[in-house]
């Protein structure tokens, strides 16, 4: 999965506040990153998952380089640099995974799925940071399961397998958020970044060696080019929304992807979703923000 890692809570608010400006900047990144996906999607029919994910991820390196470059070597200091690296493993595979996975399925049904990673965070939540999950996070966990279920609509032969591979990735994506847990209060945001990018590029590198592609034609040169550009760019002004508002406001606009998924799936590869993928979509979002909502008031209680 494609998607940055937007933290669901925050225990205080930023310093700088001005969250209309923080949610339309989130907006427009989620819109950036739905060029992403759709691009990584057109891509597919030239070169492998591996070698897209490895271009697409030279844009978050971008990022990290330049925000190396403001602030310094002291940037790297981590107390926890083998889960730095894990972590960035893990963005690399999720990526990799859904980049495989819409190769195959259509894109607006990926991005619905992908949308699980939410109540996977709180079930690992539960199992590995021993956090207490009430009835109603629970309710709200399995409520979402079932709107994948009608995405999916296992048993009527609607569905390609690589379906599961997006489940895959977005377990992993839920992984990377409880991993960004666990660093928060040891390593900066900037930090975890910087290592993200460093370790799935050369993580990515290792295959390439073995099943590199030359671009030949200027429309794959200029395909790869947009897809770093808009993945860079959706990561700078995800940053920047974070900064200005605070997440727990900002976390549900991620599913103004479906809206940027479907409208680009219409527009580029001439699909469009059924009824009852947008009935599932709707139904996850649904309990996704209602999983979101009791993220923040969960956050709310524990401030002093």
């Amino acid at each position: 999965m494609t998607h940055p890692n937007v933290p669901v809570a925050t225990a205080e608010p930023p310093q700088s506040s001005n969250t209309l400006l923080g949610i339309g900047l989130m907006a427009l990144g989620f819109l950036f990153f739905s060029l992403t996906d759709a691009t990584a999607k057109y891509l597919t029919e030239d070169f492998s998952a591996f070698q897209i994910a490895w271009f697409r991820q030279f844009g978050l390196l971008s990022v990290a380089l330049w925000f190396l470059a403001r602030r310094g070597l002291p940037v790297l200091r981590t107390r926890r640099p083998v889960l730095q690296v894990l972590r960035g493993s893990a963005a690399a595979l999720s990526a990799t995974g859904f980049i495989f996975a819409v190769s195959y399925v259509p894109l607006t049904d990926a991005v619905a799925v992908s949308f699980i990673a939410p109540f996977a965070v709180t079930i690992l939540a539960a199992v590995v940071l021993r956090e207490t999950v009430g009835i109603r996070r629970w309710t709200a966990v399995t409520i979402g399961f079932i709107g994948t279920l009608i995405v999916i609509r296992p048993g009527l032969g609607l569905f390609h397998p690589a379906i599961f591979v997006v489940l895959g990735a977005a377990c992993l994506f839920a992984a990377r958020q409880i991993m960004s847990r666990l660093l928060g209060p040891v390593d900066q945001t900037v930090t975890t970044i910087i290592y993200t990018a460093i370790s799935s590029v050369a993580l990515l590198t290792i295959p390439m060696l073995f099943i590199w592609q030359t671009p030949t034609s200027f429309q794959q040169v200029f395909l790869i080019v947009l897809l770093a550009c808009t993945a860079g760019t959706g990561e700078v002004l995800i940053i920047r929304a974070l900064e200005l508002a605070e997440a727990a406001t900002l976390a549900p606009l991620q599913y103004t992807m479906i809206i940027w998924s479907t409208g680009l799936s219409w527009l580029i590869f001439s699909q469009l979703p059924d009824g009852w993928t947008l009935l599932g979509a709707a139904i996850i979002m649904a309990s996704g923000i209602y999983t979101l909502h009791r993220e923040r008031l969960k956050a709310r209680q524990r401030k002093p």
